[in-house]
């Protein structure tokens, strides 16, 4: 056509034979590697997926994978106080440089660039979706065997950014033993489903209690309501919370009761 603008998002000519599908994609800077990416989501907050991709994080490590950590919940992001990291970040010669946690896990989240970590983030989603994209391209990545992002609950527009803009792998669902939950994860599997991204599996926090005398599970809320297929349980663990405010999430292991989702993630 002579007049075309190649702005094919406002063009109304369906049946334009130059008509392009637009790309969403962001790219890794040249100094970065990133071998498998995976997503770790919730249909709601409250079900601990933030302690989950820490835990994941953790387990991968001592499996003896690189690992890395996108916090992509940017409004809400928990990791660095998981992790206890205070540092800012500062930048190098191919970009934004990871903090580091103790067991060699490298971490960029945005409250490690804000002058004071209680400080608001009040963006509208396009900008906070822009941010998302620069932690991927703008960040040094090195080496990377995993990665995991931290995405914030539901399925708003960071969610849609990132299944459009990175490569994953595929996505671990987080959710605890509750009907109104269920309802609300399959939410999330529906858009996993449309976008056309795998889900590896459904990891139920707060499954069950272990009595600390006779060894018996106790299944307080009932037992995985939603009927799911579930990867992995992780048991209400007392003083685990503790481990996670106080910046000691890593003393924890959780390699039983993840182990297996891990073992899935290698084989990806």
């Amino acid at each position: 056509m002579t007049d075309c603008n190649r702005d094919c998002g406002s063009c109304g000519e369906e049946g334009c034979g130059e008509r392009t599908e637009p790309d969403f994609r962001a790219y890794l800077n040249e100094a970065s590697s990133v071998k498998k990416v995976f997503g770790v989501v919730s249909g709601k907050g409250g079900v601990g997926k933030s302690m989950v991709t820490g835990l994941l994080a953790c387990s991968a490590a001592r499996a003896g994978l690189k690992t890395a950590i996108l916090d992509a919940d940017v409004t809400g992001p928990s990791i660095p106080t998981a992790f206890g990291i205070k540092e800012k970040l500062c930048a190098g010669e191919f970009g934004l440089i990871p903090a580091m946690t103790r067991l060699g896990i490298d971490v960029v989240s945005l409250n490690l660039l804000l002058e004071n970590e209680s400080d608001p983030v009040v963006w509208r989603g396009p900008v906070i979706s822009g941010v998302i994209k620069q932690f991927w391209s703008e960040v040094l990545w090195e080496d990377e065997d995993v990665m995991f992002i931290d995405m914030p609950p539901g399925t708003g527009d960071v969610a849609l950014t990132i299944f459009q803009s990175l490569p994953l792998e595929g996505i671990i669902v987080v959710t605890s033993p509750q009907e109104l939950v269920g309802m609300i994860v399959h939410k999330a599997l529906r858009m996993a489903e449309i976008m056309k991204i795998p889900v590896l599996g459904i990891v139920e926090n707060m499954a069950y209690f272990e009595c600390p005398d006779c060894g018996k599970k106790h299944y307080i809320f009932g037992g995985n309501p939603s009927g799911y297929d579930i990867a992995a349980e992780l048991p209400i663990v007392p003083g685990l919370a503790g481990l996670c405010d106080s910046g000691n999430i890593e003393d924890f292991d959780a390699g039983k009761y993840l182990g297996g989702v891990i073992g899935v993630l290698r084989n990806v």
